[in-house]
């Protein structure tokens, strides 16, 4: 059985990166608008980043109390960080918005991953 994240913190640690990061994307700074549009993210659809990242920090936090959820969302933050390589890549934007942004968020959320729930992978 996947129980709640042990240690605790590394969990909540991403889910107020996750949650700020939401914040910051309902008015995106430079470097965010930068990375989206350097990967030919629609501005109609901005929005859907920002309700995503609050979902999932929503569903970081409900984890630390409810069995398996945690693991659930942070499997599906990593799923989403690699989503958005892959569309860097593709977009040939390689430039430091992907290697600080993108890859530092999927580098921290699979540490997260392994602190959290190694007993259960």
């Amino acid at each position: 059985m996947i129980s709640t994240p042990d240690p605790w913190w590394p969990t909540a640690l991403l889910a107020v990166a996750l949650f700020s990061d939401a914040l910051m994307s309902v008015r995106p700074p430079v470097f965010i608008q930068k990375c989206l549009d350097g990967v030919n993210f629609p501005r109609d659809w901005w929005w859907t980043l920002v309700v995503i990242k609050f979902l999932a920090a929503a569903g970081l936090v409900a984890g630390l109390r409810y069995d398996g959820v945690a693991m659930t969302t942070n499997l599906a933050v990593i799923a989403y960080f690699l989503c958005a390589a892959y569309a860097h890549y593709r977009a040939r934007f390689l430039k430091q918005e992907f290697w600080l942004n993108c890859l530092g968020m999927l580098v921290l959320s699979t540490a997260v991953l392994f602190l959290s729930h190694t007993s259960a992978l």
